[in-house]
């Protein structure tokens, strides 16, 4: 441990000051990055949590070490942690994209709030070296992440008049490597014309106008388009 933190160890009124402005600060820097990229819990949320983490922590001590109630230092801080589970859960999102949203933002509160307990104890230098640690992950690594060449989802609705078309659609896209997740087909009144909605799993080197242009050539296709975001089956 740092020497230079030795002094502010205590439940005296300036550690106290110092646990309680430190987690602030600590809880501040977090948030004020989710804050920049406008998640639901930002500045003024990671501040509040982490503060009330490091009281938490400090009342536990304090009723134990100061007034001598035979108390489980640990309990307060248990609650803490169970507790910020339920708040992350509320930044939790899920888009009608069937895309989970929150779930950095929430994992971040929930470290915001034990960094706040570990400076209440008087653990400085574990609360600080997280914060530095939460930073790098939020901002150095999501550009890391981003970089990434992921799979995609591709929903293609297809208008055709012979049904083997469709099997000669869904043949290509395996040899293809595309994966059919989901699969609807309608057919119209006089079942002279049928459409289908199919929602393809693709590589991220996968070129979705090849695949299109490739589906107009089959034998009995009348159309085909790629749907948008959000609109697949």
């Amino acid at each position: 441990m740092l020497t230079v933190f030795d002094s502010l160890r205590g439940l005296e009124l300036i550690p106290v000051i110092f646990r309680v402005f430190l987690s602030m600060i600590c809880g501040s820097i977090i948030g004020l990055e989710r804050s920049a990229k406008n998640r639901p819990a930002g500045f003024r949320t990671h501040a509040l949590v982490c503060v009330g983490a490091a009281a938490a922590s400090m009342t536990g001590h304090y009723l134990y070490l100061g007034m001598g109630i035979p108390a489980d230092v640990t309990r307060m801080g248990a609650q803490i942690i169970t507790g910020l589970g339920f708040l992350g859960a509320g930044t939790i999102l899920v888009t009608k994209n069937k895309k989970v949203k929150g779930l950095t933002t929430a994992a971040g509160l929930w470290t915001t709030g034990i960094i706040g307990l570990s400076i209440g104890a008087g653990f400085y230098e574990g609360g600080i070296i997280c914060t530095v640690l939460v930073l790098v992950t939020e901002l150095l690594l999501s550009w890391l992440v981003n970089g990434l060449k992921r799979d995609s989802e591709i929903t293609v609705r297809v208008v055709y008049t012979k049904k083997n078309a469709l099997d000669q659609m869904m043949r290509y896209c395996k040899d293809k490597n595309l994966s059919i997740k989901r699969l609807q087909v309608n057919s119209h009144g006089d079942n002279s014309m049928y459409h289908a909605d199919v929602l393809l799993h693709a590589p991220w080197n996968a070129h979705p106008d090849e695949l299109i242009k490739h589906i107009y050539t089959i034998d009995g296709i009348h159309s085909v388009e790629q749907v948008t975001s959000g609109a697949h089956v």
